[in-house]
C-alpha cells in the first residue's frame, strides 16, 4: 500500500487544529507542508511561524516541500520543526549534491522534486544519494489543479531508473491525486501519494485516506 501524505495547503485554515487532529486519528502516514515564496512559484503559502504551530499539534512525520529559491538557507529551520523529509526542487538548486548532503547531515530524509517539464534523466548521477524523489503532476504553486496525464509514464520511467541503479529512493507524487489517478500511479511504481483536495473536500476525509491507501491494490478502471 502507498503512504498517504495529505497536503495541509488544502486544509481549513480557520480550523487548522481541528483538521490536524483529524489527520492524527486517521490512517495517513505523513503531513505534507508546502512552502511557497512567490518567486520560485507564483504564489505564497505559509512560513515557519505557521509551520511551527502545525508541528506542535501534528503527531505524524512532517513531509516538508520547499517551493522556494535557495532552499539550503532554511535547512536548520526545517530540521528544528522536527521534519522527517525535506524536499527541494532540482530546478532551484545550483549545487544539488551539496544541498542533499546537508539535508542528510541534519538527519532528515533528502528528497528532490521535479517539475512537470523536467525529465527524470537529470537525476542519473545523484539518484543513489536520494531518499525520495517527488514528481509534480501539476504545475507547482496552486492546489486543486488538473492532473497531468504524462505523470504516469514519468513515474514508470523513474521506477526503472531507481531499479536499474539499485537506489532505495521512494517515489512520491504531488498534484491532482485522487482514487483513480492514485491507482494508476501506484501501479506505475509510486510509493507515496500527496493528496490535498481529494482528502479535505471529501465528505469523510478519514475514509478517503483509507480509500487512497488501497489505490493500486486492485485493477483500476
Amino acid at each position: 500500500m502507498p503512504l498517504i501524505s495529505p497536503s495541509l495547503l488544502s486544509a481549513d485554515f480557520g480550523n487548522l487544529q481541528r483538521d490536524i487532529e483529524m489527520l492524527n486519528s486517521s490512517e495517513c502516514d505523513w503531513f505534507h507542508l508546502d512552502v511557497m515564496d512567490g518567486v520560485f512559484v507564483p504564489n505564497i503559502s505559509f512560513g515557519f511561524p505557521v509551520m511551527e504551530a502545525m508541528a506542535q499539534h501534528a503527531k505524524k512525520p512532517l513531509d516538508v516541500h520547499l517551493m522556494i529559491v535557495q532552499p539550503e538557507k532554511f535547512i536548520h529551520q526545517v530540521k528544528a520543526l522536527g521534519a522527517h523529509v525535506m524536499n527541494v526542487h532540482y530546478e532551484a538548486c545550483t549545487h544539488l549534491h551539496r544541498v542533499v548532503q546537508q539535508i542528510k547531515g541534519e538527519g532528515m530524509l533528502a528528497g528532490v522534486t521535479l517539475n512537470p517539464h523536467t525529465p527524470v534523466s537529470v537525476l542519473e548521477d545523484i539518484i543513489g544519494d536520494l531518499d525520495l524523489v517527488m514528481l509534480m503532476s501539476v504545475n507547482p504553486g496552486f492546489g486543486g489543479q488538473k492532473f497531468i496525464e504524462h505523470s504516469v509514464e514519468k513515474t514508470r520511467r523513474l521506477r526503472e531508473l531507481i531499479d536499474r541503479t539499485g537506489s532505495s529512493a521512494l517515489i512520491e507524487i504531488d498534484g491532482g491525486v485522487n482514487r483513480e489517478t492514485g491507482a494508476r500511479l501506484v501501479q506505475a511504481g509510486a510509493d507515496v501519494l500527496v493528496a490535498g483536495s481529494a482528502v479535505f473536500r471529501a465528505p469523510d476525509p478519514a475514509a478517503e485516506i483509507v480509500a487512497l491507501k488501497q489505490a493500486g491494490t486492485t485493477s483500476c478502471c
